[in-house]
């Protein structure tokens, strides 16, 4: 199982995250979790853990992705292309009549997350039961964490689960005992 914890703004909040197969840095400049490229390339993680850049329509991905030593480039908004040199993961919206036959982009994975005002971390679900039978790697997100990441995972049957909201005491900041308890849950579903 894939885990992700998104929005890591600072080194405790990486640190906090140990046992997670990925942290998630947003470089798109309207979220509350923002970071700067320089700021992310200074976060240190453990060998093995995948770096993710989360990008929104943003030209200069690969380059940020250099820049911040990102592993894994994923795209929230409507690109329709993929950065070379990178892995990549598209981030799709799911609403009610979402159906698996969109997972075409070039990709590794698909994040799939609920629809909201801004691109990610909204803290909704979506009906996990329109991801299960995925035949392409799958994370899902939205409104993950602790309360109830197991039971995303027994419906939908994904590779992955990314989480960022609903792990925060503040938008940026991360609330250490639930991102362990989040991890944990994940690891064991």
């Amino acid at each position: 199982m894939m885990v992700k914890v998104c929005g890591i703004t600072n080194q405790a909040d990486a640190d906090a995250a140990a046992g997670a197969g990925a942290l998630g840095f947003n470089f798109y400049a309207k979220s509350p979790r923002y970071i700067s490229p320089e700021a992310a390339a200074e976060i240190a993680t453990p060998p093995g853990v995948l770096r993710v850049g989360v990008f929104v329509n943003e030209p200069r991905a690969a380059e940020i992705a250099r820049q911040a030593r990102l592993d894994v480039i994923q795209l929230h908004g409507d690109e329709e292309t993929a950065p070379e040199g990178f892995a990549v993961w598209k981030a799709l919206r799911v609403t009610n009549d979402f159906s698996l036959d969109r997972l075409a982009f070039p990709a590794e994975a698909f994040l799939l997350d609920a629809p909201g005002e801004l691109y990610g971390g909204s803290g909704r679900t979506f009906d996990w039961s329109l991801a299960k039978g995925a035949a392409r790697k799958i994370l899902l997100a939205g409104g993950l964490g602790p309360d109830n990441v197991q039971q995303a995972i027994a419906t939908a049957r994904p590779w992955g689960v990314d989480a960022c909201s609903r792990l925060e005491v503040e938008p940026g900041r991360k609330d250490h005992s639930k991102v362990a308890r989040f991890i944990e849950l994940a690891l064991t579903a």
